[in-house]
């Protein structure tokens, strides 16, 4: 072919796919932003990078089209294929991974102790288990006061007062809840007992100081023939209760202590005189 006829020619260049061989770092954060490496053949006068169909920056491409830089865009946690696009075409997929935050496992309980206590609560308690860090707790649906977590397998509180009964224990931390196996049982106090009364009598005019010794004497209130005594005070350990009698018309009359566990009479009464 003579140099005329070839100089009237117009070559066209042969454009070779894109071929991807790697992603470095192959993993990033959800919000992406992080630099990305992609290492391949022929991948200069790259138009698009893809992230799982997600446009990707292009940030420097290398001449020798083996080396293309980009900015990760933003993606959903799990695998994501890369693929880059030049005007020769697609490259075949590699993969990226991106990261989302850890999930903190649920709570497990496995034994709360004490198993019982009042209903008026106040009972310390511990209950032992794992995952239980920034846990509340809850008994029947009622929260526990003073809850303290101590190396994620111990919890540590007081119960709230509740009814008798076995009631439900719920441990719950921002991952999920557990129950605690078994619950726990709200024990009600037993009824007053009263053994003596001291003085047997006293004047019609009432105000008369008294003792009634007996136990389970917590909470309690006193009648002298169905008329409440007066300034009645109940010892720490419930065994001993003061007051003064109301006035009272001449003559034995009936003496109930009452709590809210029941009823007890005072053997021989009080005498009015």
């Amino acid at each position: 072919m003579s140099a005329e006829l070839l100089s009237g020619l117009t070559l066209t260049p042969i454009l070779t796919q894109p071929t991807l061989f790697a992603a470095v770092l192959g993993f990033g954060p959800t919000s992406g932003g992080n630099t990305v490496v992609l290492v391949g053949l022929n991948l200069n006068g790259a138009t698009s990078v893809t992230f799982g169909g997600t446009p990707a920056t292009i940030v420097s491409q290398d001449p020798s089209g083996i080396l293309l830089t980009v900015t990760a865009p933003p993606h959903a946690p799990g695998n994501v294929p890369v693929v880059v696009t030049t005007p020769a075409g697609a490259s075949n997929p590699v993969s990226y991974t991106y990261l989302g935050p850890a999930v903190p496992p649920p709570p497990a309980v496995f034994a709360i102790t004490p198993t019982s206590g009042p209903t008026t609560g106040g009972t310390p308690f511990t209950i032992v288990g794992t995952d239980l860090t920034g846990a509340s707790v809850t008994f029947n649906g009622v929260p526990a006061t003073s809850v303290n977590v101590i190396g994620g397998v111990l919890l540590t509180g007081v119960t709230p007062a509740g009814t008798a009964g076995n009631a439900t224990v719920q441990v719950t931390t921002p991952a999920g809840s557990a129950t605690v196996a078994g619950g726990f049982t709200y024990l009600a106090p037993p009824p007053p007992i009263v053994v003596a009364i001291t003085p047997l009598s006293g004047t019609i005019a009432g105000g008369t100081p008294f003792v009634i010794t007996g136990a389970n004497l917590t909470g309690a209130s006193v009648t002298f023939g169905g008329t409440p005594a007066t300034n009645v005070v109940v010892t720490a350990n419930g065994t001993v209760l003061v007051g003064l009698t109301p006035a009272g018309a001449a003559g034995n009359v009936a003496v109930t202590v009452t709590t809210p566990s029941g009823s007890a009479t005072v053997a021989g009464g009080f005498t009015y005189v």
